[in-house]
Protein backbone atom coordinates (compact mmCIF):
# COMPACT_ATOMS: atom_id res chain seq x y z
CA UNK A 1 0.00 0.00 0.00
CA UNK A 2 1.07 3.49 -1.15
CA UNK A 3 0.65 5.73 1.68
CA UNK A 4 1.75 8.47 0.44
CA UNK A 5 -1.62 9.05 -1.76
CA UNK A 6 -3.62 7.86 1.28
CA UNK A 7 -4.59 10.40 4.33
CA UNK A 8 -6.18 7.79 6.50
CA UNK A 9 -8.46 5.25 6.79
CA UNK A 10 -12.27 5.98 7.28
CA UNK A 11 -14.47 3.31 9.47
CA UNK A 12 -17.45 3.46 7.85
CA UNK A 13 -20.19 1.96 10.55
CA UNK A 14 -23.60 0.50 8.37
CA UNK A 15 -25.78 0.23 11.90
CA UNK A 16 -29.38 -0.42 10.00
CA UNK A 17 -32.23 0.00 7.33
CA UNK A 18 -35.59 1.85 8.20
CA UNK A 19 -38.40 1.22 6.20
CA UNK A 20 -36.46 -0.17 3.33
CA UNK A 21 -38.85 -1.37 0.06
CA UNK A 22 -40.45 -4.41 -0.29
CA UNK A 23 -38.78 -6.25 -3.50
CA UNK A 24 -40.09 -9.74 -2.76
CA UNK A 25 -43.81 -11.09 -1.67
CA UNK A 26 -43.74 -9.99 1.90
CA UNK A 27 -40.03 -8.37 2.44
CA UNK A 28 -36.62 -8.14 1.06
CA UNK A 29 -33.37 -9.57 1.64
CA UNK A 30 -31.06 -6.54 1.96
CA UNK A 31 -27.62 -6.01 1.60
CA UNK A 32 -25.25 -2.60 1.40
CA UNK A 33 -22.88 -2.38 -1.45
CA UNK A 34 -19.98 0.87 -0.55
CA UNK A 35 -18.04 2.25 -3.60
CA UNK A 36 -15.59 4.73 -2.91
CA UNK A 37 -12.88 5.02 -5.96
CA UNK A 38 -11.64 1.30 -6.95
CA UNK A 39 -12.75 0.52 -3.47
CA UNK A 40 -16.54 -2.03 -3.42
CA UNK A 41 -17.03 -3.51 0.00
CA UNK A 42 -20.38 -4.76 1.03
CA UNK A 43 -22.67 -6.02 4.05
CA UNK A 44 -23.82 -9.05 5.11
CA UNK A 45 -27.30 -9.89 3.61
CA UNK A 46 -30.40 -9.95 6.41
CA UNK A 47 -33.17 -12.44 5.57
CA UNK A 48 -37.11 -11.34 4.91
CA UNK A 49 -36.14 -8.02 6.77
CA UNK A 50 -37.48 -4.50 5.97
CA UNK A 51 -35.38 -2.86 9.18
CA UNK A 52 -32.22 -4.87 9.27
CA UNK A 53 -29.78 -4.13 11.77
CA UNK A 54 -26.34 -5.36 9.99
CA UNK A 55 -24.55 -3.39 12.75
CA UNK A 56 -21.19 -4.14 10.22
CA UNK A 57 -17.61 -1.77 10.29
CA UNK A 58 -16.07 -1.19 6.95
CA UNK A 59 -12.95 0.50 6.36
CA UNK A 60 -12.05 2.75 3.34
CA UNK A 61 -8.82 4.17 2.60
CA UNK A 62 -9.17 7.75 1.67
CA UNK A 63 -6.95 9.37 -1.08
CA UNK A 64 -9.53 12.18 -1.66
CA UNK A 65 -11.80 13.47 0.38
CA UNK A 66 -13.93 14.70 -2.44
CA UNK A 67 -14.52 11.20 -3.82
CA UNK A 68 -17.92 10.48 -2.75
CA UNK A 69 -18.97 7.66 -0.78
CA UNK A 70 -21.71 6.06 -2.37
CA UNK A 71 -24.05 3.17 -1.14
CA UNK A 72 -26.54 0.96 -2.81
CA UNK A 73 -28.80 -1.15 -1.15
CA UNK A 74 -29.74 -4.12 -2.54
CA UNK A 75 -32.22 -7.29 -2.52
CA UNK A 76 -30.73 -10.19 -2.69
CA UNK A 77 -32.49 -12.59 -4.97
CA UNK A 78 -31.45 -16.74 -5.85
CA UNK A 79 -32.59 -17.08 -9.32
CA UNK A 80 -32.42 -13.52 -10.76
CA UNK A 81 -30.56 -10.19 -10.78
CA UNK A 82 -30.11 -8.55 -7.43
CA UNK A 83 -33.00 -5.65 -7.20
CA UNK A 84 -31.62 -2.41 -6.15
CA UNK A 85 -33.63 -0.72 -3.39
CA UNK A 86 -32.13 2.83 -3.28
CA UNK A 87 -28.27 4.33 -3.18
CA UNK A 88 -27.15 7.39 -1.33
CA UNK A 89 -24.33 9.22 -0.79
CA UNK A 90 -21.96 10.21 1.69
CA UNK A 91 -20.58 14.29 2.01
CA UNK A 92 -17.31 13.93 3.96
CA UNK A 93 -16.83 17.49 4.10
CA UNK A 94 -18.70 18.60 7.22
CA UNK A 95 -17.04 16.05 8.86
CA UNK A 96 -13.50 16.81 7.31
CA UNK A 97 -14.25 20.40 9.06
CA UNK A 98 -14.73 19.39 12.47
CA UNK A 99 -11.01 17.37 12.02
CA UNK A 100 -9.56 20.11 11.05
CA UNK A 101 -10.89 22.55 14.08
CA UNK A 102 -7.93 20.02 15.99
CA UNK A 103 -9.38 19.76 19.41
CA UNK A 104 -7.87 18.52 22.53
CA UNK A 105 -9.88 16.78 24.90
CA UNK A 106 -13.53 17.21 25.50
CA UNK A 107 -16.64 15.91 27.34
CA UNK A 108 -17.78 13.06 25.92
CA UNK A 109 -21.21 13.36 23.83
CA UNK A 110 -19.89 17.06 22.81
CA UNK A 111 -21.54 18.40 19.43
CA UNK A 112 -19.14 19.97 17.16
CA UNK A 113 -21.23 20.86 14.23
CA UNK A 114 -24.74 20.28 13.13
CA UNK A 115 -25.50 19.25 9.03
CA UNK A 116 -28.79 20.19 8.10
CA UNK A 117 -30.48 18.19 5.17
CA UNK A 118 -30.72 19.81 2.26
CA UNK A 119 -31.08 19.54 -1.52
CA UNK A 120 -27.11 19.05 -1.91
CA UNK A 121 -27.07 15.68 0.74
CA UNK A 122 -28.98 12.94 1.49
CA UNK A 123 -29.77 13.53 5.03
CA UNK A 124 -33.33 12.67 6.41
CA UNK A 125 -32.56 14.64 9.17
CA UNK A 126 -29.63 16.89 11.08
CA UNK A 127 -26.72 14.78 11.45
CA UNK A 128 -23.67 16.28 14.51
CA UNK A 129 -20.60 15.83 14.45
CA UNK A 130 -19.64 14.52 18.00
CA UNK A 131 -16.88 13.68 20.37
CA UNK A 132 -17.16 10.60 21.98
CA UNK A 133 -14.48 8.60 23.57
CA UNK A 134 -11.51 11.23 22.37
CA UNK A 135 -12.71 10.81 18.73
CA UNK A 136 -14.86 12.63 16.49
CA UNK A 137 -17.65 10.86 14.59
CA UNK A 138 -20.83 11.72 12.73
CA UNK A 139 -24.05 9.50 12.56
CA UNK A 140 -26.24 10.32 9.75
CA UNK A 141 -29.53 9.12 8.48
CA UNK A 142 -29.74 9.05 5.05
CA UNK A 143 -32.43 8.67 3.14
CA UNK A 144 -32.09 6.63 -0.07
CA UNK A 145 -33.38 7.73 -3.69
CA UNK A 146 -34.44 6.49 -6.81
CA UNK A 147 -36.74 4.27 -4.67
CA UNK A 148 -40.15 4.36 -3.08
CA UNK A 149 -39.03 4.61 0.89
CA UNK A 150 -35.94 3.80 3.21
CA UNK A 151 -32.95 5.23 4.68
CA UNK A 152 -30.09 3.81 6.25
CA UNK A 153 -28.06 4.69 9.72
CA UNK A 154 -24.85 5.52 9.21
CA UNK A 155 -21.54 6.41 11.16
CA UNK A 156 -18.17 7.73 10.14
CA UNK A 157 -15.07 8.18 12.37
CA UNK A 158 -11.58 9.30 10.81
CA UNK A 159 -8.78 6.81 11.63
CA UNK A 160 -5.48 8.69 11.59
CA UNK A 161 -2.43 6.05 9.98
CA UNK A 162 1.13 6.60 10.40
CA UNK A 163 2.98 7.98 7.00
CA UNK A 164 -0.27 9.00 5.68
CA UNK A 165 -0.92 12.78 4.97
CA UNK A 166 -4.11 13.09 7.21
CA UNK A 167 -6.15 15.76 7.16
CA UNK A 168 -4.92 18.91 8.44
CA UNK A 169 -3.87 20.06 5.36
CA UNK A 170 -6.59 19.06 3.11
CA UNK A 171 -8.42 21.59 1.08
CA UNK A 172 -12.27 21.59 1.30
Amino acid sequence: MDNNNILGLLKLRIKRGINLAIRDARASDPYVVVNMGDQKLKTRVIKKNCNPDWNEELTLSVKDIKTPIHLTVYDKDTFSVDDKMGEAEIDLKPYVQCKQMGLGKLPNGCSLKRIQPDRTNYLAEESSCIWQNGKIVQEMFLRLRNVESGEILVEIEWVDVVGCRGLSQVEL
